[in-house]
């Protein structure tokens, strides 16, 4: 079972792609919201 499960890991590994947008990374992790891929700008009232 563990070999199956290894050998099923590694067919679906080839099929991986890079997230998008990993450039935008440091944003989030500061807390900048995004919605629909927009910064969204938070404006004082």
């Amino acid at each position: 079972g563990l070999a199956m499960a290894f050998k099923l890991m590694m067919s679906a590994q080839t099929k991986w792609r890079k997230l998008d947008g990993a450039n935008r990374m440091p944003e989030i992790i500061e807390g900048i919201a995004f919605k629909d891929g927009i910064k969204q700008l938070n404006q004082a009232a």
